[in-house]
Order: structure tokens, then sequence, then C-alpha cells
């Protein structure tokens, strides 16, 4: 039997439609207002989840970047501070929760930290996603898969050896309720660098969901990432690619949005099973045509 998962009360996988997360990350920049807006189109267009990113600050920005000064629309600060200043909390949260299930539509986010994972987990989220700067954390893969939740873990910024092992870890302790997301982790990421090849690699190798988180700048890539079998597609979204912030010349903007969840949607119809095949329509092309 193909492989599948259930995410959000239906499943994902081969032979199923793809799974589309609308990545706003930290694309709000501390603007729950935008955040609504974000929610709204994507629901709008048909996206079925929206994920943001969680950290504890304190705990995941790394010491050598603390006191690094930063530039931002609030004046000049420390990246420290900075990542305190756009960071959601519980209030942030509770309405974010509230305000999905009202839609609805299903959202998660990546904890970069084990405080934050337990936090997520106060929320009836349908999965946890782990981001490529923690795939080499152990212990937080573990506890994510001791939640009894799905896990969804990008595989960039890892050699192939890293890889093997974070996976070792998903097979160990997720009963194989897991799945991988090929990604390249530069923000926008080159075109001549997205090997899109290695989703087929991943699916041989490990014998899961595979899936594709984009950070390219334009549509094709995602679209040649389904039709080569990406079962999960993720890019990250934005109003504007004029917005401050490091992410968002590599994000959709939602007219992008509409475009490529309906350029990706028809992929398997239009790939249908391999089999050479004489439907009606043909056939009555045929009787006007062919001298039998």
């Amino acid at each position: 039997m193909a492989k599948r998962i259930m995410l959000g009360g239906r499943e994902v996988g081969e032979g199923c439609l793809p799974y589309f997360i609308a990545e706003i990350g930290i694309n709000h920049n501390g603007d729950l207002n935008i955040a609504k807006r974000l929610i709204d189109a994507s629901f709008a267009i048909g996206w079925d989840c929206v994920k943001f990113q969680k950290r504890t600050p304190d705990i995941a920005v790394p010491e050598a970047q603390k006191n690094v000064p930063r530039q931002t629309p609030w004046g000049e600060m420390t990246y420290l501070e900075y990542k305190k200043r756009i960071e959601f909390g519980k209030e942030e949260y509770d309405y974010i929760d509230a305000y999905c299930r009202e839609k609805p539509i299903s959202w998660s986010a990546s904890p970069w930290d084990i405080p934050s994972l337990e936090f997520l987990l106060r929320y009836d989220i349908p999965f946890i996603k782990l981001a490529s700067a923690t795939n080499g954390n152990t212990e937080i893969i573990k506890r994510a898969c001791e939640s009894g939740k799905p896990v969804i873990m990008s595989t960039g910024m890892s050699t192939q050896e890293e890889l093997d092992k974070a996976v070792s870890v998903l097979e160990d302790f997720s009963n194989g309720n897991y799945a991988l997301l090929h990604t390249n982790s530069v923000y926008p990421a080159p075109i001549d660098g997205l090997n899109l090849r290695y989703i087929q690699t991943l699916k041989k190798r490990y014998g899961c969901v595979v899936g594709y988180s984009g950070h390219e700048q334009n549509l094709e890539p995602t679209v040649a990432a389904v039709t080569l079998g990406a079962d999960i597609v993720e890019r990250h979204v934005t109003l504007s690619h004029e917005m401050w912030g490091t992410d968002q010349k590599a994000s959709l903007e939602i007219n992008a949005m509409y475009m490529l969840y309906h350029r990706c949607i028809d992929i398997g119809q239009m790939l249908g099973d391999g089999e050479k095949q004489l439907g009606e329509g043909e056939m009555q092309v045929r009787k006007k045509l062919r001298v039998e």
C-alpha cells in the first residue's frame, strides 16, 4: 500500500492531493493584524494550513548572535531584542487558535527549542514541523515524536549522513508517522541549487511521505516538485515583497499563492496512471478521422 499519513483530518501521500502549508513564519513582524490577513488569504484560496515559528529567544538565538546590532523598523536593537520584539506569545496564539477554528483552517508552528515545543502542544495542532535549523537536534526530534502527532521535518542544512541520523530518530520514536520536506535553506534559493530530483531519492531511501519546502522566488520549481512526487507543498507567504524582514523576498504574495495552488492541484490528473488509454473523446475523433 502507498505510504500515507493523516494531516488535519485528511490523508496525505501517494495518490492524494498535495497538502498546502502557508508558512507565515515571522513575516507578520509581530503584528497580529498582518497574521490575520495572511490567514484570511490562505483560507480563501484553499490552502490546508498556516504555519508560524515559535522560539524562546534566550534559548534559540545562538550566543554569537545575541548582541549583534540590528537595524529594524523599531530602531537599532540587538538581534536578541529584535527576536523578542516579533515573537508571538500565549495571548496571540490563543487568538490565532480561535480565529483559525472559526474559518476553519488548520494551523501549526515550528518549535525551535523544547519550551516552545511544550508550548505548542497545549493546542490541538495537526502536526509538529521541525525546521532545517533543528533537524540536527536529537532531543527535539525525539520529543516531537513522543507527542503522538505527525512530525514533518525539513532536510536543509544537512549532509546525507546527518540526515540518516535524524531519520533514524524519527523511525525509532514516531512509529512511521512522519514526512520529510526537501529544501534548500538559502533565502531566496538559487535555481541551480534546488536539486529537485532529490525528492525521488528521499522517497526511495526512506519510504516515507515526502514534500517540498520552496524558498525560490518563482513558481515553476514548486510545480516541478509536485510533478516529481512532492506530497506536501510549503511556501513562505507575505502581503508584499517590499515589507521589512529577511524572509519576505523568498515568499509568495497572495496572487502568487492563488496561481501556485491552481497550477498544482490538477497535476495528478494530468500525469494519469502511465497505462495506454483510449477514452470516449478520442474514440469520437477517431470515428471522424480514421479510415478503417
